[in-house]
């Protein structure tokens, strides 16, 4: 038989750490899922450690998560075993913006154009871009942002 490439050998304190996520209600399920991963492929296990095709099976994943997890935890830690990476770019900012907001319900508010008689979702949008407010905005995020702020707090 091939030896293990990735070892994990926990200590008490990691184990009881592990089976607190195991036992929590309020845990992430892939969270859950690694944590029982490396419970299991522990040298130090009361019953010895279980084969990455027993793991598998009990989980029902493939060998080559358990593969992955065991390889995390010997390269990186047991938190970056457990937990999610975090992202290394943020999110995409926001398209629109309190100003936005501001300038289409400002034009929301003013007189619609010649031969209407009220402004349209699809007009607000066509002249919001129009004026140079934005470069494309879609009706519904017009509609949006009106409702947002026609609502009144429920006392």
């Amino acid at each position: 038989m091939k030896k293990r490439e990735y070892t994990v050998r926990l200590g008490p304190d990691q184990q009881k750490e592990l089976q607190g996520v195991c036992s929590k209600g309020k845990v992430a399920a892939r969270s859950l899922r690694r944590a029982q991963i490396l419970l299991w492929a522990d040298e130090n296990r009361v019953g010895g450690k279980l084969s990455d095709m027993t793991i598998a099976e009990q989980l029902h994943i493939h060998t080559n998560t358990v593969y992955l997890v065991r390889k995390t935890f010997s390269e990186k830690g047991l938190q970056a075993a457990v937990e999610r990476k975090k992202r290394l770019t943020p999110p995409n900012p926001p398209k629109v913006t309190g100003e936005l907001e501001a300038k289409i319900i400002a034009l929301s508010c003013s007189t619609p154009p010649a031969g209407r008689s009220r402004w349209t979702l699809r007009l607000l949008a066509d002249k919001t871009v129009e004026l140079g407010y934005i470069d494309s905005i879609s009706y519904d995020t017009v509609d949006r942002i009106l409702k947002k702020r026609t609502q009144t707090p429920s006392s």
